[in-house]
């Protein structure tokens, strides 16, 4: 396991351990599931944003929502 250091203002540090204290875990747990978590969304950002630079370069197909509905044989 890697070691990463980090600064963060007292604030946030304060926030962090009335938390980490409040239900008896290591700071360092919820460092790691905040950075897990912000990883996840920045990692759905990143491909949604490569996704809509192919639409628009008409390298990417897109789809109505009634073309969806009959390839999945949905319409009314």
């Amino acid at each position: 396991m890697s070691v990463i250091t980090a600064r963060i203002d007292d604030k946030l540090e304060a926030r962090l351990a009335n938390l980490a204290k409040s239900v008896d875990r290591k700071k360092s747990y919820f460092v790691r599931k905040a950075i897990e978590m912000s990883i996840e969304d920045l990692e759905d950002i990143y491909e949604a944003e490569a996704i809509v630079l192919k639409i628009r370069e008409g390298k990417e197909k897109t789809y109505t929502l009634d073309e969806v509905k009959r390839e999945l044989d949905l319409a009314d």
